[in-house]
């Protein structure tokens, strides 16, 4: 299927679209830019500019098509497919990655995701959300409104972040952090229930996911839903600092 670009929309040269997107009036689009099939794209949306670097090159990548040096260009902005991206959003070049949003996102208006930031699938970015740089957003993540995260920090597969919580230090896999600096408060159990999970089985992961005690050793991890399985062993073996 074709893509529905309205004509004051600007795409620059650089950028690669697959089928099926909509990109809505003034929106800015720039390379080196690779997004993919059936996003919804809002009005005053801008991808693609330069990191907020004071040390970096901000070339007018909507005059002129990229170069093809990095340090010149950016590392790139790569978009998935099926999210949909409202009013106002932006997200930047990487400084030395590609900033990553993965598929199936929700990104409210007016939220930024900053350079180098890698964004997981299925994760929710209320309005007004600030990310700083070479953040780690996990899957099906949950930011509420007005949230800022510090940059570098690292938010846990299907952690809930409070409305305008500030954000300093990682946020547990499945865990609700609340406040300025955000803390910990609880699990989330709404969450996980969601994905198949019962009372008994949310208890015994408990100790691991507030960080006092590892996975269970009867093989709990391996007998979760097949996602919820993967995703809890693949936090449970992320590098730490």
């Amino acid at each position: 299927m074709v893509n529905r670009i309205h004509p004051t929309a600007i795409i620059g040269e650089g950028v690669e679209l697959g089928d099926d997107n909509v990109i809505g009036p003034f929106t800015v689009i720039v390379g080196p830019a690779r997004i993919g099939d059936g996003n919804w794209i809002g009005p005053h949306v801008t991808i693609g500019t330069p990191g907020e670097d004071r040390g970096r090159e901000h070339p007018a990548a909507w005059d002129s098509a990229p170069n093809g040096d990095p340090d010149h260009d950016g590392h790139g902005v790569v978009i998935g497919s099926r999210n949909r991206i409202r009013e106002y959003v932006s997200v930047h070049q990487g400084t030395w990655r590609t900033t990553t949003v993965g598929d199936g996102g929700y990104f409210l208006r007016g939220s930024h995701i900053a350079h180098d930031c890698l964004v997981e699938d299925a994760v929710t970015v209320a309005s007004n959300v600030i990310t700083g740089g070479h953040c780690h957003i996990w899957t099906g993540a949950n930011l509420g409104m007005g949230a800022i995260l510090h940059q570098r920090v690292v938010i846990g597969p299907g952690a809930m972040v409070g409305m305008s919580s500030a954000v300093r230090k990682e946020v547990g896999a499945f865990t609700i952090a609340v406040g300025n600096p955000a803390r910990v408060t609880g699990v989330n159990t709404v969450g996980l229930s969601r994905r198949g999970l019962d009372e008994a089985t949310i208890e015994a992961l408990g100790p691991w996911l507030k960080g006092k005690a590892g996975l269970p050793e009867d093989g709990l991890a391996d007998r979760l839903p097949g996602d919820l399985s993967t995703l809890v062993k693949a936090w449970d073996a992320r590098p730490r600092e």
